[in-house]
């Protein structure tokens, strides 16, 4: 099954392991040893992220490591990019209006 990356990013922990593996490679143990919940629960979470192309695992002699994808990332940035844009600009004329009120509180 092929998830969508907004699926996979959705969780917490997830965000994390990507946060994790952005780093640097990591083994599923590596990344299991970093967090509080089961071996088990860690793997479904890698498997999601491998499903939907943030993570790839491939193998390095007796080890497997996850490495992450930067392209579904960009999707991912691409996204976010018009909304980001959109709280810029509205803050810059949040900022506008505040030095307006305090150059009229000082003039008034």
């Amino acid at each position: 099954m092929r998830r969508d990356v907004f699926q996979a990013i959705a969780d917490p922990t997830r965000r994390e392991i990507i946060g994790l593996i952005a780093k640097k490679p990591m083994t599923p143990n590596a990344v299991a040893e970093s967090f509080d919940v089961s071996r088990q629960a860690i793997s479904k979470h890698i498997k999601i992220l491998t499903e939907c192309g943030i993570l790839a695992i491939r193998p390095y002699g007796r080890e497997r490591y996850c490495s992450v994808q930067p392209k579904k990332l960009a999707e991912i940035a691409d996204w976010i990019e018009p909304f980001r844009n959109m709280w810029e600009d509205r803050f810059e004329r949040l900022d506008d209006i505040i030095d307006n009120l305090k150059k009229d509180k000082k003039n008034g």
